[in-house]
């Protein structure tokens, strides 16, 4: 039976007997080569081989091993390979326990395997010798170390859940898919994006509103290419290059295409307006924006609801002052603070209802009617790709992973947003 069939079978039904057998080797024990298999690698936690020797004699090595809580002799090599990941090691007594056996391995005429005590000189007085014994229990020596099998078991457990977590789209699906495929094609504005980021989402809806034509370009901004390094070189999306120039920052790059005067504009003309405009587009960063994340990363479930009430008092001062009909911010019209808030609306329905179970608006109430005429907008529906693509990118989020993004070791730091 092979370690892999060992793990994935239920255990024998006599193991705990074998287990005891070979922790205390009472007399001589001789297991087959099956028994071997099955066996060993429940108890090899309690042996650590320290020893082979090749018999001249005979078809047969003979293997040595210390009861693990003795501990390596001072001196002992460290591996130096720099390949070989180094293991965490807890430091313990030495020489806590002085039991050795020895295994002998015979090959032919068939495979077995003859475990006994390494012998002891009598002690003083016809005492046991030290050493015949263990000092302690197998229930000590489980908790030192797991065997193979727990190892195992462990190993596939944590494979299958790697498999199993969902990770990041890296092409857009749905609706934006198709706009993707429109905007393929080489053009002297370039847009560096990623399908699944808010900041590019914003970029790439300004674009659409003011019908800009542009080549948009998937990037996978874990890997960081050059080309877009050479605009940003934090590797950040959304960027922009538009003939030899580039740019990055979305709240930047909405205001570049502002400035280009092409198609709708998304600031009215009178400058208090516009002025009134900026700064709830600071809001947006500022406050909601972090807020989201912090909700959406927080891992204590007590702190969670917190998360949640200080999203809604954020969101609920912007829709304060937005006007009374709407639909948009400012009126029938698509401005500045709807782009810039338009992916994290989104991504409330998105992402915060199936991980936090965010409780979306009534569609009556003002934010309500505010999200549906952004789901209804043609430049926002253009950019938004399926659910699942947001499902499965936010889990690495959701989860609190290591390193997810530059953002969310921004947000696990209290520090301001990259």
């Amino acid at each position: 039976m092979s370690l892999e069939q060992v793990v994935a079978a239920q255990p024998p039904a006599d193991l705990e007997e074998w287990r005891r057998r070979l922790f205390m080797v009472e007399g001589t024990i001789v297991m087959s080569e099956d028994d071997w298999n099955t066996y060993w690698p429940y108890i090899d936690n309690v042996w650590s081989h320290r020893s082979t020797q090749k018999s001249k004699k005979g078809p047969f090595v003979t293997h040595y091993y210390d009861c693990r809580l003795k501990g390596r002799p001072p001196g002992t090599p460290v591996n130096q390979d720099p390949n070989k990941k180094k293991r965490k090691r807890t430091a313990r007594e030495r020489d806590l326990c002085e039991m050795k056996i020895k295994i002998i391995e015979a090959t032919a005429p068939i495979r077995t395997f003859t475990i006994e005590k390494v012998k002891r000189e009598i002690g003083v007085n016809g005492e046991e010798p030290a050493g015949e014994y263990h000092r302690h229990t197998l229930e000590e020596s489980d908790r030192i170390k797991r065997n193979t099998v727990q190892r195992q078991a462990l190993k596939l457990e944590k494979e299958i859940k790697r498999v199993q977590q969902k990770t990041y789209h890296k092409k857009a699906s749905g609706l934006a898919l198709q706009t993707v495929k429109r905007h393929s094609k080489p053009n002297d504005l370039k847009l560096f994006s990623s399908c699944f980021c808010p900041f590019a989402q914003r970029v790439w809806i300004a674009l659409e509103v003011k019908g800009i034509n542009y080549q948009y370009i998937e990037v996978d901004p874990y890997k960081k290419p050059a080309n877009l390094l050479e605009i940003n070189p934090r590797g950040l999306v959304p960027a922009i290059k538009h003939g030899d120039w580039g740019c990055y920052e979305s709240t930047v790059l909405l205001e570049y295409l502002e400035d280009l005067g092409v198609g709708q504009p998304l600031l009215v003309q009178h400058p208090q307006v516009r002025a009134n405009s900026r700064l709830w587009c600071d809001h947006i960063n500022r406050h909601i924006v972090p807020t989201f994340y912090r909700y959406l990363q927080e891992q204590d479930p007590e702190k969670i609801p917190e998360h949640a009430e200080e999203l809604r008092v954020e969101i609920d001062k912007l829709v304060n002052v937005a006007d009374a009909v709407g639909p948009f911010f400012m009126g029938p019209y698509i401005t500045l603070v709807d782009v810039s808030v338009a992916p994290w609306f989104l991504r409330l329905r998105r992402v915060l209802q199936p991980y936090r179970g965010w409780l979306p608006a009534d569609v009556n109430s003002r934010l309500g009617m505010w999200i549906a005429a952004l789901e209804a907008s043609e430049a926002i529906k253009n950019t938004t790709s399926d659910d699942a693509l947001y499902v499965d990118s936010y889990e690495r989020y959701a989860e609190n992973r290591p390193d997810t993004s530059q953002l969310a070791n921004a947000i696990n730091s209290g520090r301001g947003l990259p």
